[in-house]
């Protein structure tokens, strides 16, 4: 089972499976969030540049957390300075597809059989997302501790190197078939199984759409980032630096408070940033406006309209804490789409 061809108006038309996701994240280890608003002071404690995004070990990752409650700074717009959630760039992205545009979406994984694991699954599964393709396995649940500035700026440490994950040979043609689009972000430790995916995805005629992550990683894996755009394999890319633009059919970068820059072939649009955005928390900004312009890109529309509806997105995630849009911060997304002029989504539910 995958697609069948319709004939509409003399047209042909791909009709899918409603069972098969549309579009599917990759993200090979599932990821819990502890995000909490901190003063500067804690920066001063931890391995790395402040404002990226670093590995740390288990034991780093208990001490910061350990630190947090000395550290958390109260805000009378959110009664919670501190949330755990599940993350992740992938899965962030996905659940926004899924739970604000109503956009059938599967995620590809494993997590662990902890309290970690069990809480990814059921976030997700409760966001909509199609949770069939995640492995189960014996093993802890990778974690991560957001710190989030009194600007809005985020810090974030993973601890992944214990964590189960899926592997490259782990993948099947099941996992794919059917699907359009398979969303991606680069990591050097996952290289293995970010090409492994992508092989058996274009084997089955789906698209790649890969996140440029961090700078850091950008910085430091320049090689075999640059030896994978090269491929040709890579549809889109999101970038929030202008690297990658030349190289791809598709690339998106994000430029912060001043919107972003996106290339299509030949087609160069910039669109600013929503100017009603109130920033508590930049988590999951990109992932967001991804979210958004996919759900452009599958529904047809121009690629000024996708970085519109991007915009929109993405400045909804950053008026709570954390990478999860609240209720209310939906309903905000939609009246902002509306007063572009642009159509809103078809909810599931």
């Amino acid at each position: 089972m995958g697609a069948e061809t319709l004939l509409k108006n003399g047209e042909a038309r791909v009709q899918l499976d409603p069972k098969v996701p549309l579009i599917l994240g990759l993200q090979p280890a599932a990821l819990i969030d502890h995000v909490a608003r901190v003063d500067g002071s804690l920066f001063d404690q931890i391995p790395g540049e402040r404002g990226g995004s670093i590995p740390v070990a288990m034991e780093e990752l208990e001490h910061i957390l350990s630190e947090l409650k000395r550290h958390v700074l109260a805000s009378a717009d959110d009664s919670s300075p501190m949330k755990t959630m599940a993350g992740g760039s992938v899965a962030n992205t996905i659940r926004g597809l899924s739970s604000g545009f109503g956009v059938n979406c599967g995620m590809i994984g494993a997590y662990g059989d902890d309290e970690q694991g069990q809480l990814f699954a059921c976030n997700m599964n409760t966001s909509g997302v199609n949770v069939s393709r995640l492995r189960k396995k014996k093993g802890p649940t990778a974690q991560c501790v957001c710190l989030v500035d009194a600007f809005g700026n985020r810090t974030m440490r993973p601890c992944l190197a214990t964590a189960v994950k899926v592997q490259g040979d782990e993948l099947t043609k099941g996992d794919f078939s059917g699907s359009k689009w398979l969303v991606m972000r680069f990591g050097a430790f996952n290289l293995e199984v970010i090409q492994a995916a992508i092989r058996i995805a274009k084997q089955q005629g789906v698209s790649v759409s890969l996140d440029l992550a961090s700078f850091e990683m950008v910085r430091n894996f320049r090689v075999p980032l640059q030896q994978l755009l090269e491929s040709g394999d890579i549809d889109l890319c999101f970038a929030n630096e202008d690297e990658a633009t030349e190289l791809l059919r598709w690339a998106v970068v994000t430029l912060g408070s001043n919107g972003c820059i996106a290339k299509h072939g030949e087609e160069v649009v910039q669109v600013p940033a929503i100017g009603e955005a109130k920033a508590v928390d930049a988590t999951g900004a990109g992932d967001l406006f991804a979210s958004g312009f996919l759900y452009g890109l599958v529904n047809g529309l121009s690629l000024e309209e996708c970085c519109k509806v991007g915009s929109c997105s993405g400045g909804s995630v950053i008026r709570s804490l954390g990478g999860e849009v609240t209720p209310e911060n939906w309903q905000w997304m939609y009246k902002q789409m509306q007063r572009k002029g642009l159509s809103l989504p078809d909810i599931r539910n």
